[in-house]
């Protein structure tokens, strides 16, 4: 009778400790999970820089940002990507990202002679990251600027430094808040939790590949 007592008296504060835990993070979700993505986001202090980057995806985001940042004086060229043309624009049915983006920037009072457009048909982030190696070489840059939404900022960072530090560029990360959601309730919206889930995989994945 002792022996069991012995047993399961330990038992009993382990799942009395565990559920203690799993209420307070229930009570305290909200300060845990925007601390969590505090810790996720990078967003970093900008200075002058040789060009903004605009990665693909999100047309609808990250060129309407660079172009904020290029007029207020960050840097005087903004590069963009050649993205893989979806099917509907290989049949001219949609316009191409690439045309997107182009005209946003346009709309956006950036000047034709101010943007570069790069890369030959990127589909990953690791294509992009390859082609603006390319362009940094080639107009020996010293600092790049990119803006991408919240969830997106980490691995780019890690990715961006890793392809850039051996020819001695800088790239500083800048945050940009999407509509849909907020790293303040991020975890209420369904678009916020899936951006954030997939960019945690993607980021392991990267940095067991590359």
């Amino acid at each position: 009778m002792d022996r069991k007592k012995c047993f399961v008296r330990p038992l009993v504060c382990i799942v009395g400790t565990v559920c203690l835990v799993l209420v307070l993070c229930y009570l305290f979700r909200s300060s845990l999970l925007t601390g969590l993505a505090h810790a996720w986001v990078v967003d970093e202090p900008l200075t002058k820089a040789d060009a903004i980057v605009v990665l693909g995806g999100r047309p609808d985001l990250r060129p309407f940002e660079a172009a904020q940042l290029f007029h207020q004086g960050l840097a005087t060229q903004i590069l963009y990507m050649d993205v893989k043309l979806d099917p509907a624009a290989e049949l001219h049915i949609t316009q191409s990202e690439r045309e997107v983006t182009h005209k946003v920037l346009l709309s956006q009072g950036v000047p034709e002679t101010a943007m570069t457009a790069i890369g030959d048909g990127v589909t990953s982030t690791f294509d992009e990251s390859v082609a603006v190696r390319a362009w940094a070489e080639t107009n020996h840059a010293k600092s790049l600027i990119i803006p991408t939404d919240l969830s997106h900022t980490r691995r780019v960072r890690w990715l961006f430094r890793r392809q850039l530090n051996g020819i001695g560029t800088k790239v500083e990360l800048h945050a940009i808040t999407p509509k849909e959601y907020s790293i303040t309730n991020w975890w209420r919206r369904e678009q916020g939790l899936i951006a954030f889930q997939n960019e945690v995989i993607k980021s392991v994945y990267y940095q067991i590949k590359y």
